[in-house]
C-alpha cells in the first residue's frame, strides 16, 4: 500500500493531489485515505481544504473527487513556464529552421489551447500563434490531439459541451463528424487542420509526452495553404516528432547553458 513520505500536512496534501491526478476515474474520500494510509478524519479535512482552493472538486452529481479547475490552470501555467527555457526554445528554433515555417508549443487550459512558445522563421503570413494567445479546441491540431487522448465517454461529453463555432467553411461543427476525426487522430497519433480556424491556413501537430507517456503539450506548425497544401503537411510530421522526442527527453533534465548544444543535437 503506498504511503506518504512525511506526516506534515503539506506533504499529505501533495500526496492527495498526486493520487487523485493519477486516477482514471473519480475517487472517494475513503479510497484516498486507504490508498495513502491516512486517518479518515485527516483525509476529510485535507480534501476539504483542497476543494476550497479549487485544487480538487467533486465529479458532477457525485461525492467523488477529481482534479479541480484551479489545479488544471496551475498545471498548464507550470508546463508553459517549463517550456520557456533556453534549451527547449533551442529545440523549437531548430525544428522551425529545418521545416522553414512557424512552429509553436501549445497546452490546453480551461478547454482552450494556450500557446506558450513559438518561433517564426519567415515573414508573417496568415495565422500566427504567439505566446499567451489562445485558440479553440475543435479547430486546432493541438486541441484535436488533446481531445483524441481522452477516454471515449469523456471525449464525447466534451465534444457535446463545447461551443463548436464555425470559423470557416471547413470548420467541423457536427459532433459526430468531430468524433470521427478524433478517433482517426487517436489511431494516427498526430493531428491536422484544413483551414478550420483561419481561412487560408493549414496546420499539423504532434504530442509531447512525459516519461510515463502522458500528454504534456503539443508541437505544431501553421502555414499558408498557398505555400503548403493540406496533403503536403504530412512531410512535417517526422521532423516534428523528432523534435517532440527531444523535448520529452528534457523534461527530467536540469536546465543549464546548453541551448546551443540542444540546437546542435537536433
Amino acid at each position: 500500500m503506498p504511503q506518504t513520505n512525511s506526516d506534515g500536512p503539506l506533504d499529505r496534501a501533495f500526496a492527495i493531489v498526486g493520487h487523485v491526478a493519477g486516477q482514471v476515474r473519480a475517487v472517494s474520500v475513503a479510497e484516498i485515505a486507504n490508498a495513502l494510509a491516512l486517518p479518515l478524519p485527516t483525509a476529510h479535512r485535507l480534501i476539504g481544504n483542497l476543494e476550497q482552493r479549487g485544487l480538487l472538486q467533486k465529479a458532477l452529481g457525485t461525492k467523488r473527487y477529481v482534479v479541480g479547475n484551479q489545479l488544471v490552470t496551475l498545471s498548464a501555467k507550470v508546463i508553459g513556464a517549463a517550456f520557456r527555457t533556453a534549451r527547449r526554445h533551442a529545440v523549437l528554433r531548430a525544428v522551425a529552421a529545418e521545416i522553414g515555417e512557424q512552429c509553436e508549443i501549445g497546452v490546453v487550459r480551461d478547454n482552450v489551447v494556450a500557446y506558450v512558445d513559438s518561433v517564426r522563421v519567415s515573414q508573417p503570413q496568415g495565422l500566427q500563434f504567439n505566446p499567451g494567445e489562445a485558440a479553440p479546441l475543435h479547430c486546432t491540431s493541438t486541441g484535436k490531439i488533446y481531445m483524441s487522448r481522452l477516454p471515449e465517454r469523456a471525449r464525447e461529453k466534451l465534444c457535446r459541451a463545447l461551443t463548436l463555432t464555425k470559423y470557416t467553411e471547413t470548420t467541423i461543427v457536427d459532433v459526430e463528424s468531430l468524433m470521427k476525426v478524433l478517433d482517426e487522430t487517436r489511431k494516427r497519433g498526430w493531428a491536422k487542420t484544413n483551414e478550420e480556424y483561419v481561412r487560408g491556413v493549414v496546420g499539423c501537430a504532434v504530442p509531447i509526452l512525459s516519461p510515463d507517456r502522458e500528454l504534456i503539450a503539443c508541437l505544431g506548425v501553421s502555414v499558408p495553404v498557398a505555400r503548403v497544401s493540406f496533403a503536403e503537411l504530412d512531410r512535417f510530421i517526422a521532423p516534428l516528432q523528432k523534435a517532440a522526442a527531444l523535448l520529452s527527453e528534457t523534461i527530467l533534465q536540469a536546465d543549464d547553458d546548453g541551448a546551443s548544444e540542444a540546437s546542435e543535437t537536433f
